[in-house]
């Protein structure tokens, strides 16, 4: 089997490469058709649905940055699930562009307003893991975002923790080979967090 990209969001559609030519769509009736109950939502139900081990899925992070003393710090946040230390990220959303939608994240997760950069910096990918369900490859774009100001009263502010690393010490405490890979670099060259034009879309989303 070829591998196969899953993209996520409400304007996105679902697709597994298929035998011979052309993709098929998977759909409600094609998941109830393959045994799932139809009690559980939708988005339980993909999460859960059995994928090919090549699949992957496409997700989009935020790298939040300030200057300290002359030297960029990096806002981390704990995983819901295992506590360990990552960086906002979640799956693209309908009618957003892939850094708006990171910058969104970014203040759900952490509370962060601030610029975000319209060209990702990068990418990683790591295996996300699902109850009942094969391990998923997801692959992050990353996008730095300059934090202005950072909310104690935010979405998910009872469910995670965050805290300021140098990028050194966020590379050393980040499980993924390519993200510790990507923070090193903005350590020896901060300029790349500011090599394309700032977009002011890290503004908390209205209600």
């Amino acid at each position: 089997m070829k591998n196969a990209c899953w993209h996520w969001g409400m304007n996105l559609g679902s697709k597994v490469a298929g035998e011979g030519a052309g993709t098929m769509s998977i759909t409600i009736p094609t998941l109830l058709a393959g045994g799932i109950k139809p009690v559980q939502s939708l988005t339980s139900v993909i999460a859960d649905a059995p994928m090919a081990e090549d699949a992957m899925a496409e997700q989009v992070g935020a790298l939040c940055w300030r200057l300290h003393k002359g030297r960029v710090q990096v806002l981390l946040v704990t995983s819901r699930d295992t506590g360990r230390w990552v960086l906002p990220k979640g799956w693209p959303m309908a009618g957003k562009t892939a850094e708006a939608a990171a910058a969104r994240e970014a203040w759900e997760e952490a509370g962060v307003e601030g610029l975000v950069q319209a060209q990702s910096i990068g990418r990683y990918c790591y295996d996300k893991i699902r109850p009942n369900a094969v391990p998923l490859l997801c692959c992050v774009d990353v996008f730095p975002l300059r934090v202005r100001r950072l909310k104690s009263d935010f979405p998910e502010h009872k469910q995670r923790r965050r805290k300021w690393y140098s990028a050194v010490e966020a590379a050393s405490l980040v499980a993924e080979a390519e993200l510790a890979t990507m923070l090193m670099q903005v350590h020896d060259a901060p300029e790349l967090l500011t090599a394309a034009a700032l977009l002011d879309k890290a503004h908390q989303p209205a209600s």
